[in-house]
């Protein structure tokens, strides 16, 4: 059996379903540009041929038949093509001398409904850069709260608090700028870094991959406080962070629920067709996210031997939820319901039902199940609106009640 499928149809021989995409297409039509976004291809009609690759069918050709087999020699698989031909192979887990201190005293705010607090992370015994600074705002509930795990972009504490949430920021440009010219020389891969090369090679990590390693340390302290509930810890990333989430998710399973906030090329849509961002615009514009592997690739999308709907598929049977944007057309929010749309067999393995809904739904309608998805109105970013459906996605899983 070929390992890939194409455009028209995914056949997966364990779940036995056949999905049209063309009735997929057709519900997006081509739309009119709107302000603001670059150059580029934004007509449906024009999307090219293309074959993804089957994430129930291993390498040398066998069916994943159950979950054992997806556990413990499918995903491993995807996984490290991810590492070798896209994201680069971390140099360092967490590192020995790694330690950290509570900065300030908690204190009372958002008129006594909350307590904050910071946290120093250092990267090594001594109390020097690189270093990271964590703050923390959680509800006054007298027991571990869940949490939302946000680096950069910071939504509004109020809002998660209300309903019972914590709120734990961080900015990882801290460790890592976000430079094409220095990121290697002033950042974390160069520290833990034991050659002179002056650039990784071509098979190590890029800066996307840094920032998801520097998630998975402040999970390492999170873990460790008392007052947060360490198996109900969300990572939520907005665009170039959010494909930094996602990576940070798909590799460190603390994660309980995987948030992506218009993520694009190389977060969660199908890179295959070519619509808005291409692997070209993303690697000519920000050489430093990615590995070098991955610019081999730029005019050759469907030779790569992964696609985004097989990184969605790597967080099950764990819950992940997708956001786009009506006028976010760089983004592609048809390609990335597509490739949540391929992720669902993997689910299914699981018994878990995935979006539950078979074409792109209308704007601000929230679909899912295990893999949530919505199309706001508006442009890129992050708002209000979004942050109220991630929430309404995760209380549904930690079986909260809701205190909207």
């Amino acid at each position: 059996m070929s390992n890939c499928v194409g455009t028209k149809i995914f056949a997966y021989s364990t779940v036995m379903i056949i999905t049209q995409l063309a009735a997929f297409a057709l519900s997006v039509q081509a739309q009119k540009i709107p302000p603001g976004n670059p150059p580029g291809m934004y007509d449906e009609s024009k999307i090219p041929e293309y074959n993804l690759p089957d994430p129930l069918i291993m390498m040398d050709g066998r069916s994943v038949t159950d979950t054992a087999v997806w556990n413990e020699k499918r995903r491993p698989e995807i996984l490290k093509l991810f590492e070798k031909n896209v994201y680069g192979k971390a140099m360092i887990g967490r590192p020995k001398g790694m330690h950290w201190e509570v900065k300030s005293e908690e204190q009372t705010v958002l008129n006594g409904s909350a307590i904050a607090k910071s946290v120093t992370i250092y990267f090594s015994e001594k109390n020097l850069w690189p270093k990271l600074d964590v703050n923390i705002v959680l509800p006054k509930a007298g027991k571990p709260v869940a949490v939302f795990l946000v680096s950069t972009w910071f939504p509004d504490a109020r809002i998660l608090v209300e309903r019972g949430f914590g709120l734990v920021t961080y900015d990882a440009r801290e460790i890592e700028p976000d430079d094409k010219d220095s990121a290697y020389d002033k950042g974390i891969r160069k520290f833990f870094d034991p050659s002179d090369q002056r650039e990784p090679t071509s098979e190590e990590w890029g800066t996307i991959a840094a920032w998801s390693w520097t998630a998975r340390r402040v999970m390492d302290y999170l873990e460790t406080d008392s007052a947060i509930d360490a198996r109900r810890v969300c990572i939520l990333g907005f665009s170039r962070f959010g494909k930094a989430a996602m990576w940070a998710g798909v590799q460190d399973q603390r994660f309980a629920i995987v948030f992506s906030c218009e993520s694009g090329c190389g977060g969660a849509t199908i890179v295959r067709r070519g619509f808005g961002e291409t692997v070209r615009l993303i690697n000519d514009q920000f050489p430093h996210w990615f590995n070098g592997e991955f610019k081999k690739y730029n005019d050759r999308a469907n030779d790569l031997p992964v696609d985004w709907h097989m990184l969605i598929a790597l967080i099950a049977p764990r819950p992940v939820y997708l956001s786009t944007a009506e006028e976010d057309l760089w983004g592609d929010p048809h390609g990335t319901f597509l490739a949540a749309k391929a992720a669902e067999p993997v689910y299914r393995l699981f018994g878990e039902e995935g979006l539950g809904v078979t074409e792109t739904p209308p704007v601000e309608r929230q679909v899912g199940n295990f893999i949530g998805y919505h199309m706001r109105k508006g442009k890129h970013g992050l708002t209000d609106y979004d942050m109220e459906r991630y929430l309404d996605f995760a209380e549904k899983h930690f079986g909260m009640n809701s205190q909207k």
